[in-house]
């Protein structure tokens, strides 16, 4: 049986970018990807987590 996963995109403050992701991953999240942002500035961070059911 595989997991389901939810997702969420995070934007990433250059400064605080390790408790951000500190606090995401202690909420059960993944890191995926850290992509630029939108606007070319900034950094998102992708995530992930099971969402407890499986298929």
């Amino acid at each position: 049986m595989a997991h389901t996963w939810e997702y969420a995109t995070v934007p990433l403050i250059i400064h605080a970018t390790k408790q951000i992701l500190d606090q995401w991953g202690s909420d059960g999240w993944e890191l995926v990807q850290v992509v630029t942002g939108p606007d070319g500035k900034g950094v998102v961070a992708y995530l992930k987590r099971p969402t407890g059911t499986t298929e």
